[in-house]
């Protein structure tokens, strides 16, 4: 018996959310959502992994799964290789966007903005806050490009790790932190019979607009 997808809905009942509920500073709201979803999801869902989407030099879409690793009135902090596919998106076109999901709370968050570099200094910081293994995989992962084999990249990383056997694993140039620094926030909150609440803020001047949409 095949499985019907078009069957497959899930009623959302657990919250609403009204308008005296929502934040004047979307960045706040953000991190008590974050908060929230902390506490509230179970492994394997990890609260602060979202899609990273980006665009190509010819327009087209991309989007993988990261790990938000700050967030401030800066914006949104993640890390990679710069080299990468991702990498080299970004450095063509910086505008990308980053969907969080708590089926939990039966919760989404939207971000979109514009992207740049982490000083190195806090990207140094970060490197070196991490386990020795990863540092090292950070050298030895060629990401992105095609690999012969598994093999090819076990070669990769046992030449690195004899490299740094005596010293210790600095950051590489082309791997470092990223900050997206938003123009567009919108919190979901799903509702019964799909007529969800969305909550729409928006940069204009340097203030934040909210605005209640349609779901």
């Amino acid at each position: 018996m095949s499985l019907s997808l078009a069957q497959m809905r899930r009623n959302y009942t657990l919250f609403g959310l009204q308008d005296e509920q929502a934040l004047d500073d979307p960045l706040e709201m953000f991190e008590l959502w974050l908060q929230q979803a902390r506490a509230t999801e179970q492994a394997p869902v990890e609260a602060n992994s979202m899609t990273l989407s980006t665009v190509d030099s010819e327009g087209r879409p991309h989007a993988r799964m990261l790990l938000l690793k700050g967030v401030s009135d800066e914006g949104f902090t993640f890390f990679g290789n710069y080299q990468s596919d991702k990498g080299q998106q970004l450095a063509a076109n910086p505008h990308a966007a980053m969907t969080f999901f708590w089926p939990g709370l039966e919760r989404q968050v939207r971000v979109e903005g514009q992207v740049s570099k982490l000083d190195p200094a806090l990207s140094d910081a970060y490197f070196n806050s991490r386990s020795v293994s990863s540092r090292l995989g950070a050298w030895a992962s060629p990401q992105s490009r095609p690999l012969a084999s598994r093999a090819t990249l076990d070669s990769l990383l046992a030449d690195i790790t004899k490299r740094f056997v005596d010293e210790p694993v600095v950051r590489p140039e082309h791997w470092g932190g990223y900050c997206l620094h938003p123009e567009r926030v919108e919190f979901w909150q799903g509702r019964a019979d799909r007529l969800h609440d969305r909550i729409d803020y928006r940069l204009h001047d340097g203030h934040w607009r909210r605005n209640r949409l349609a779901p």
